[in-house]
């Protein structure tokens, strides 16, 4: 499919999905005419924008696939028949993927069909708020096709689709961005956290500066202090709005009824059983076939050398947490963080096994390949967000669990860095004026129950982010920011400088002669 048949398609999804006419819904997209194309009120657009989200931005194969499997916290092994997926997983693993990896195609695809109905809505008359949310949507999905790929494909509101799309590239598309949310953000709401709002852009703005030496030259960044001050600025009003705090637990903010106990949640993607993406991966993927009553699809682990980042105390890693709905766990077993050793039912406690009866302890041993008798237990399983158990038994048709974009750890996070790299300190909020005690705030906070640290640097701060960002698709990013996406790890060896940057699809290259690939591919 290329990439105007298809951005016509996903623009046109969630219309043709609201529309009561069986005649224009059961009709291929690139088979209607721009008059046939049914033209809903901005607010019922608007809904099919924020749903384009779901796709690519939650669940495990897409931005998620790019960002976490690529590094040290996310291993996809192939378990004797399963999993092996023609290597689409190991070669993101290992940074030998193509321009013709099924990830790389569709993950670009499917966020240039974001930028694609995000635009299209603009042409019909949406009110200033609605403009700005759609808008904002857009940056987003600019950045972070900008974040991995370095080139973004637009056209104006009513451009005709006949023509090629261009080209926005590196510093010019970050560019883009940076006046984009300065332009919409005095019409955005203040909230909800469900929607575009103001402190959603200043956080989007937050990544831009932050990054903005990674976009000028990703093999060797430079950070100048201004734009280290602009994400300190932009922190401050954040933290100094206090509507943002920590939650009893880190996990609230991604249980299933996080928009309400998830004090920490500044934009998320909201689900509803019946009416959700697909973020009920990030526990179906990693557990085992067995695992009542989750009873999932044993694949993805993290390996022995992320998980050795965490002190045994840090709740991070893992704690049994409660959910309504959710089974007895009498055992009072670890369910949410990272599952390493004998698994046990949470509902009846017992011991589970293998499908071959074997004890099912997960160790904190893997391989890319398993081939031994022991295959199914191999690897410690991470998982972010509790399980929805009310969603599972209703079937699964998704969960409630809202998907998270920006929160607050990861403000004062960006804020601590942006400090050690040449910012001017300051105080906001109750989190302290220096980058270790900001730091330490966030270990220290009871949710999450770590040591203090003494003293602090940028290695130790990556690390820091790892622990607290993990599962968040934030880690690619964060390696390479900080030196080290290219680095020798667990069978993975050093890489080629060309992996900080994903290729463009063929089939977009072959399409439109104003794409240029990507150097080395």
């Amino acid at each position: 499919m290329t990439y105007h048949t298809f951005a016509r398609a996903a623009a046109l999804l969630a219309v043709l999905q609201l529309a009561n006419s069986c005649d224009v819904s059961e009709r291929l997209a690139g088979q209607l005419s721009d008059s046939q194309i049914p033209v809903g009120d901005p607010a019922a657009l608007l809904t099919g924008v924020y749903n384009a989200q779901r796709g690519p931005i939650q669940g495990c194969v897409s931005v998620f696939a790019l960002e976490e499997v690529s590094t040290d916290a996310r291993i996809m092994p192939t378990r004797g028949p399963d999993w092996d997926d023609n290597g689409k997983w190991r070669e993101l693993y290992n940074h030998t993927w193509t321009p013709n990896n099924e990830r790389v195609r569709d993950t670009f695809t499917q966020l240039e069909g974001i930028i694609y109905s995000s635009t299209d809505l603009l042409r019909f008359s949406p009110s200033a708020q609605q403009q700005a949310e759609s808008r904002f949507i857009r940056a987003w999905a600019t950045y972070l096709l900008l974040d991995l790929y370095d080139q973004v494909l637009y056209r104006d509101p009513g451009e005709n689709l006949g023509t090629l799309a261009r080209v926005r590239k590196g510093t010019e598309a970050l560019d883009f961005i940076v006046s984009e949310i300065n332009a919409i953000q005095k019409d955005l709401p203040d909230g909800p956290a469900g929607r575009a709002n103001k402190d959603a852009a200043r956080v989007l703005l937050m990544k831009c500066y932050l990054n903005k030496g990674v976009y000028a030259n990703r093999q060797a960044p430079t950070f100048s202090a201004a734009d280290m001050n602009q994400v300190i600025k932009l922190a401050d009003e954040v933290i100094s709005s206090g509507k943002y705090s920590f939650a009893p637990s880190v996990f609230d903010n991604f249980a299933p009824n996080n928009t309400v106990i998830g004090r920490e949640n500044i934009f998320t993607q909201e689900n509803t059983f019946g009416n959700a993406g697909p973020t009920r991966d990030f526990w179906k993927f990693v557990s085992h076939y067995n695992m009542a009553p989750v009873n999932g699809y044993n694949g993805p682990a993290t390996t022995a050398e992320f998980y050795s980042l965490f002190e045994a105390n840090d709740k991070r890693r893992g704690v049994a947490y409660k959910t309504d709905g959710g089974p007895a766990n009498p055992g009072n077993r670890i369910n949410v963080g990272f599952l390493v050793g004998q698994q046990y039912n949470l509902i009846t406690g017992a011991p589970v096994t293998t499908r071959s009866g074997a004890p099912l302890s997960f160790t904190q041993d893997i391989n890319l390949f398993e081939t031994g008798a022991d295959l199914e237990s191999k690897g410690i399983r991470p998982i972010k967000y509790p399980v929805d158990y009310v969603s599972e038994a209703k079937g699964g048709n998704g969960c409630e669990n809202d998907h998270v974009t920006f929160r607050l750890a990861d403000v004062l996070l960006m804020k601590a860095e942006a400090i050690l790299r040449g910012g001017t300190p300051t105080s906001a909020g109750p989190y302290g004026g220096t980058a270790l005690a900001i730091v330490n705030s966030i270990r220290t906070d009871p949710g999450r129950g770590a040591s203090a640290f003494t003293t602090l640097t940028l290695d130790m701060l990556l690390a820091e982010r790892g622990r607290e960002l993990y599962g968040e698709s934030w880690r690619r990013q964060d390696m390479i920011r900080f030196g080290k996406f290219l680095q020798a790890r667990k069978d993975k060896p050093q890489s080629d400088p060309k992996y900080l940057i994903y290729p463009i699809p063929k089939s977009q290259v072959d399409i439109n002669a104003n794409i240029t690939q990507n150097p080395g591919y």
